[in-house]
């Protein structure tokens, strides 16, 4: 069995800058076939390289550093891309270019820890460099191996004592159990809690902390549903038992995901940083996906869009259900037509400004949408909202969402004053990640986004030890965790006094911290995960309609979606795997 196309020898891809870490690494390069333990395993600067290849595999595309996209895959938004196949359902199979493609970096990410983990210890170094690397490594390779768990099941396992140099083309170990798998994952986490460092120095930051193992082994426990471990690993982070971790939520959230040029944030607790969002910087590419038009002039974007059914979803400001009906009566019974009517004005040929509002009353649509969770407005470009965006020569210029009627005048052009959605669709566009205009001159590559990325923060983990809560049937205390994440941003707190805010019972806090981690984690890729773990994923799947309710495309569910299908490529190349349910 392959896990690249090519043969590549994994003794380490040095090559590569460090994208896990805050400065730009600058690393002599070492041929693979010439790094023996004569010419490389050798100093401390060795080990840290070798750590820098770790990361850079973790933060490759097909591997973690799309994780923004996975939410296309969930009811909180639509797409084409990179997961149109997964999303859509009709056209998934062992043959779907994404399933094969995240399947070999996640393996890729593994072999790399093993060179690591096998080299290092035979290192004439300090025993704590030893045994820190080593926790990095057995942190990454149980991050990959916990992917791996929730994409297929068991699957073949490969520890350190799998040489890729001299085993790459007989690699057919059979798949392991799911429990065998968790077993493993779980051994590796227990590792590196207790060998990681608490901190980092800030040449360092980003690497794998005591803190980050700890909220990875209480999210293992929590999906395979070990209330109380799951609730001892959160505490330990939320509440400093074992260490000083020093983690708080971020008092701006919207500031929480626009981290660059040296900002920080106590709320990450691993994520993916950026370096510079110019040519030469190294960083994630999120607007090629989540951008629109009008971000730095984008010749492909909105790849991926909110969906509507995220927007109808967010609350009232006072904690109540939002409903369109309540804004204008028969929004919901009356079609298509009625929601133009409401909605749509016409716009000039030239898209530069507004001709008529029609029947349209702007600033009660406008309203519709900022009398709520402020998250909503954080996360999403509402209509008739405005977003800096750029001209044709990519300077900065204010634009306008609007929805414009296409019999009654013009239509949006990213050129000039209003967002213009390239799919054609009368969709919402994403906020969240989004930079605004060119960040004054500090970003200049739309494929290189310059925001901190986060693959745990402490908001996520607040919610998580809220959910263990309530399975032990500890409630008050669940509330009290939720609440925190919802005082960020303002919003009043469960239990607080209306009776919309009253909570009754495990299942209907349940069912809240569900809603809490849409309305919070919103575009960070959490939300397919969560929905498959909580048995869910059935009954979310919809068919992707925009605002006035017209159909995107169509979105099918079967039985088999549970587990992904193991790569057929995979299946021909290793005789012993076999193959999921239904597939």
């Amino acid at each position: 069995m392959r896990f690249l196309n090519i043969k590549i020898l994994h003794a380490l891809a040095l090559a590569v800058g460090a994208m896990g870490m805050t400065s730009c690494e600058s690393l002599d390069f070492t041929p693979a076939d010439q790094m023996s333990g004569g010419t490389f395993w050798q100093t401390e600067e060795h080990a840290r390289q070798a750590a820098v290849g770790m990361y850079s595999a973790m933060r490759a595309p097909w591997c973690f550093g799309m994780e923004f996209t996975f939410d296309m895959c969930s009811d909180l938004a639509d797409g084409v891309s990179p997961w149109a196949d997964i999303a859509q359902g009709s056209t998934f199979s062992s043959g779907s270019a994404g399933v094969q493609n995240h399947w070999q970096n996640l393996y890729e990410l593994v072999h790399r820890c093993n060179t690591v983990i096998r080299n290092v210890k035979g290192m004439p170094v300090s025993a704590e460099t030893i045994s820190r690397v080593t926790g990095e490594a057995r942190f990454l390779r149980a991050m990959a191996y916990f992917r791996m768990l929730n994409c297929w099941g068991g699957v073949p396992y490969y520890d350190e004592s799998c040489d890729i140099n001299q085993e790459f083309a007989s690699l057919d170990a059979p798949r392991c159990s799911e429990d065998e798998l968790r077993r493993h994952i779980l051994e590796d986490l227990d590792y590196a809690v207790d060998h990681l460092p608490v901190k980092w120095d800030d040449a360092d930051r980003g690497r794998a902390t005591k803190g980050a193992a700890l909220a990875l082994r209480g999210k293992v426990y929590l999906f395979s549903k070990q209330w109380p471990e799951a609730v001892a690993d959160f505490e330990d982070v939320v509440y400093n038992r074992s260490s000083d971790f020093g983690y708080g939520l971020h008092p701006d959230y919207n500031e929480l995901f626009r981290l660059y040029n040296g900002k920080t944030s106590r709320e990450m607790i691993f994520s993916i940083q950026s370096v510079d969002g110019n040519v030469g910087g190294n960083a994630l590419d999120i607007v090629s996906y989540f951008g629109n038009k009008s971000t730095m002039r984008l010749i492909a974007s909105n790849n991926i869009v909110p969906s509507t059914r995220l927007a109808d979803m967010y609350e009232n400001l006072d904690g109540s259900p939002f409903r369109w009906d309540d804004v204008f009566p028969g929004f919901t019974e009356g079609g298509a037509e009625v929601r133009r009517r409401y909605m749509s004005v016409a716009i000039n040929q030239g898209s530069t400004e507004i001709v008529s509002l029609l029947a349209c009353d702007t600033t009660r649509v406008m309203d519709a949408y900022r009398n709520r969770d402020p998250r909503l407005n954080l996360n999403v470009i509402t209509p008739y909202s405005r977003y800096l965006g750029t001209d044709a020569g990519s300077v900065p210029m204010e634009k306008q969402f609007v929805l414009a009627d296409p019999t009654q005048g013009g239509a949006p052009m990213e050129a000039m004053a209003f967002i213009r959605n390239s799919q054609g669709w009368n969709s919402y566009f994403w906020r969240k990640w989004i930079p605004t205009g060119n960040l004054d001159g500090y970003w200049g590559e739309y494929s290189r986004t310059p925001y901190e990325f986060p693959l745990i923060r402490l908001g996520d983990v607040l919610l998580m030890l809220a959910e263990g809560y309530n399975e032990m049937g500890l409630t008050d205390k669940a509330v009290a965790e939720v609440n925190k994440v919802r005082g960020r941003v303002g919003m009043p707190g469960l239990n607080s006094g209306p009776e919309w805010l009253a909570v009754n019972g495990k299942e209907e806090m349940a069912e809240r911290i569900r809603r809490e981690r849409a309305f919070e984690l919103a575009g960070e890729g959490q939300r397919y995960w969560d929905l498959r773990r909580w048995g869910l994923l059935r009954t979310s799947v919809s068919d992707a309609t925009d605002i006035f309710g017209e159909l995107m495309y169509t979105r099918t569910y079967q039985e088999r979606h549970e587990l992904w299908p193991i790569p057929l490529v995979e299946r021909d190349r290793n005789p012993n795997l076999t193959q999921n349910p239904g597939w």
